[in-house]
């Protein structure tokens, strides 16, 4: 990521969700693999030590207390529930709350309320972020203080000030809400910068991580959710205010994870003293090598592989990773699906995949 000449780039593939597994175990997986990334590199002919994934900080940003899940309605082919983060909203019945947390699966919902309609509501939900919380940073000191001593790359995930409006807003309310009431915007977006910032130093007076990571997921195929001058007037100053406690601790590598096309809100992130960007989805228009030529030095990237790719195999992930060769040659790259693996990845298709990615990255 800092554009070193490590001996081998580190491997990562990336991992399915509970159907992409699914899928693989009809398809040859054994059961009893734990990691099947890792047993798709031993059938590719792998035999270096796999790679031990990041550490993530037990840092805990989200709500306290959270909401009760439960559900609310069953329907002929749908039900009704409420998640933790207060959300009601519609998914499939093969789905319960639970779906909702963590990135169990690949679900699709439709929203139904959102738990911040009203300034009244704002006001009772601020009131579940207190920083100074002790049980948010509970477990934080077992984490080795001395960079020296770790033994993988430790990192800390934020939820980004877009992304955490549009869990308390919704999509449609948040962007209309920059247009109608911004002043109401700030004063959201200035809450949650504040509450993350004294996160962040109460962090970093007890472990300096490697990595401090934020989820932003804000564009869609094509285009961002919000005009890069909105994020310049309403994001920039929290990501800069972070970036700063970030780089004055001494964290190497400040990320910001955004699915869909990116390109026009990179001047805005390279500004805040972002410098690497993932996971560069391919469909939605990113084109890594021509970043590599626009951007240079000030930016490395994660993910990248087309997903579609993946799942067709053959020639055309071949294709694929010749394309990425020379970003990966250059450094500043640490190649992998870009995104989740999705269940229309066949095994064989994987297995072919990780093989090829080993090639490139020094593993095989």
């Amino acid at each position: 990521m800092l554009f070193g000449r490590p001996d081998r780039v580190p491997l990562e593939p990336g991992g399915g969700r509970r159907s992409t597994r699914e899928r693989w175990l009809r398809e040859g997986l054994p059961a009893s693999v734990g990691d099947p990334a890792e047993h798709a590199y031993r059938l590719a002919g792998g035999t270096l030590d796999w790679p031990q994934g990041s550490e993530w900080l037990p840092v805990n940003e989200r709500m306290i207390p959270q909401y009760e899940e439960e559900v609310l309605e069953e329907r002929p082919t749908t039900r009704v529930v409420r998640d933790w983060k207060g959300n009601v909203c519609e998914i499939g019945k093969e789905f319960g709350p639970e779906y909702l947390r963590n990135p169990v699966d690949f679900v699709t919902r439709r929203w139904i309320r959102c738990p911040v309609e009203d300034r009244g509501d704002w006001d009772r939900m601020r009131k579940r972020y207190d920083p100074g919380d002790e049980s948010r940073l509970a477990g934080l000191g077992a984490v080795p203080r001395d960079g020296g001593k770790r033994t993988a790359e430790t990192a800390m995930n934020l939820s980004g000030p877009f992304w955490q409006m549009r869990e308390w807003l919704g999509f449609e309310r948040l962007c209309a809400l920059f247009i109608e009431d911004p002043d109401f915007v700030r004063e959201m977006a200035g809450f949650w910068g504040d509450y993350v910032s004294r996160l962040l130093e109460r962090t970093f007076a007890v472990v300096v991580p490697d990595m401090v990571r934020v989820s932003e997921d804000m564009a869609f195929k094509g285009h961002a959710m919000i005009s890069p001058g909105m994020a310049g007037e309403f994001l920039l100053p929290v990501y800069t205010r972070w970036g700063e406690l970030v780089r004055g601790a001494g964290v190497p590598v400040y990320d910001v994870d955004s699915d869909g096309f990116v390109d026009e809100l990179i001047p805005v992130w390279l500004e805040a003293g972002v410098n690497v960007l993932e996971p560069m989805e391919v469909a939605a228009g990113n084109d890594l090598p021509a970043l590599r030529r626009k951007y240079g030095r000030k930016l490395a990237f994660r993910g990248g592989v087309d997903k579609r790719a993946i799942a067709r195999g053959g020639p055309a992930i071949r294709a694929e990773m010749r394309r990425l060769e020379p970003v990966v040659r250059e450094g500043g790259y640490i190649p992998g699906c870009d995104h989740a693996v999705p269940a229309d990845v066949p095994w064989g298709s994987f297995v072919e995949y990780v093989g090829l990615l080993a090639r490139a990255t020094g593993w095989l």
